[in-house]
């Protein structure tokens, strides 16, 4: 379960972000994830759960904003959406499409007291 060596990935933000900002709680974590990242939301939210008890962001509520799937179609030279990984491109049906959105995870908010 990758899920909880991203947990632990985001412990490891928030604590780094505590000690050079110096605060002492977090409430909120906000997080995008993209729609092609392969990430079980569910499942890093029950990991989150684990991972930052006893920390300063224990009870934070967890929030996700979906980042959709894209991709540049060579063949057409189209952006186009992706709803997973090696889709054709729904435009020309070429199987050359490189993502360009939708893999990612990253922390982009805390909100701290």
């Amino acid at each position: 379960m990758h899920e909880m060596s991203l947990a632990e990935g985001v412990r490891t933000i928030i604590e780094e972000a505590a000690a050079a900002n110096g605060f002492r709680a977090v409430r909120e974590v906000v997080l995008e994830i993209g729609e092609l990242a392969a990430v079980e939301v569910d499942a890093l939210r029950f990991c989150l759960e684990v991972v930052l008890a006893d920390t300063l962001a224990a009870g934070a509520a967890v929030e996700v904003e979906a980042v959709a799937g894209a991709g540049w179609c060579l063949d057409c030279a189209r952006t186009v959406p992706m709803r997973a990984l090696y889709d054709a491109c729904p435009h020309c049906g070429g199987y050359r499409v490189q993502t360009t959105a939708g893999r990612e995870m990253r922390v982009k908010a805390l909100e701290v007291d």
